[in-house]
């Protein structure tokens, strides 16, 4: 039985993925030798859009802390805000958003890069001068992103942290002092795994795996494009759209994983 064409796409979308992955694993003995192309890749996709995760991060510290401020004000308890902002960060909202921002405007941005070299073959050219397009093109994006997602996410918790003090400072009358000393307070544990809490390594992780995951789709979609122009646009698009739905969908099992341990 032949399955439809509208059917059979995805799981051919989804085996050459992870035919991808495992094809880039082998490939990472060569990290020292694609270190300029990694380099650039982390310039690429970490110096130019680290404003845009810190003006996103701040912004949404500083939405928490007011939406849960208020309400923690009616039960007289608003002083545990800190605690609230900084596990919200930490947990989920810091990997979460710049995963977001970065399959925005990094997936995006690879995606058509290498769409567009499929569709003016130049990748076929590659493979003609005998030219390891895996090792040239996408092994240097994953290493990239993986190490990205991690750096900007903690750049987010900080800097969303610090915008909830503001908003608990000014809007709910918390002290700065009890905001830090409640948000570290609530961030230390015991069962630290090499020094940092569950909350923030699980965070961590989480945000390892998202740019893992972001990197191979948007290759695997540039790789697969065909048809031009058009096939360019619908290869950035579908990169961007699998990317976000894989994140959400990876983040609640992750989550469900870490605190259950």
């Amino acid at each position: 039985m032949i399955l439809p064409e509208r059917i059979r796409q995805p799981f051919d979308a989804a085996g050459y993925r992870v035919e991808l992955l495992l094809q880039v694993l082998p490939r990472l003995l060569a990290i020292w030798k694609r270190r300029v192309l990694i380099n650039e890749q982390l310039y690429v996709g970490g110096i130019k859009v680290v404003h845009v995760v810190l003006l996103v991060g701040f912004s949404i510290g500083m939405v928490v802390s007011l939406q849960t401020g208020l309400e923690l004000a009616r039960i007289g308890q608003q002083d545990q805000i800190g605690t609230l902002v900084a596990l919200s960060m930490a947990r989920e909202m810091g990997p979460f958003i710049t995963a977001t921002i970065l399959a925005a405007a990094v997936g995006s941005a690879v995606a058509a890069e290498l769409g567009t070299m499929a569709v003016s073959e130049e990748l076929a050219a590659l493979e003609v001068l005998s030219i390891d397009r895996i090792s040239f093109l996408v092994m240097p994006r994953v290493v990239a992103l993986a190490i990205l997602c991690p750096t900007l996410t903690i750049l987010c918790d900080t800097v969303g942290i610090v915008g909830g003090g503001f908003v608990a400072r000014s809007q709910l009358g918390v002290g700065m002092q009890l905001y830090y000393d409640t948000a570290i307070e609530s961030l230390q544990d015991p069962s630290a795994f090499f020094g940092l809490p569950k909350d923030v390594y699980s965070g961590l992780f989480k945000s390892f795996v998202f740019g893992i995951v972001i990197a191979i789709i948007s290759c695997s979609a540039g790789i697969r494009a065909e048809g031009g122009a058009l096939g360019v646009g619908n290869a950035t698009r579908s990169a961007v759209r699998d990317s976000i739905i894989l994140v959400i969908v990876l983040n609640y099992f992750m989550t469900w994983f870490f605190y259950q341990l």
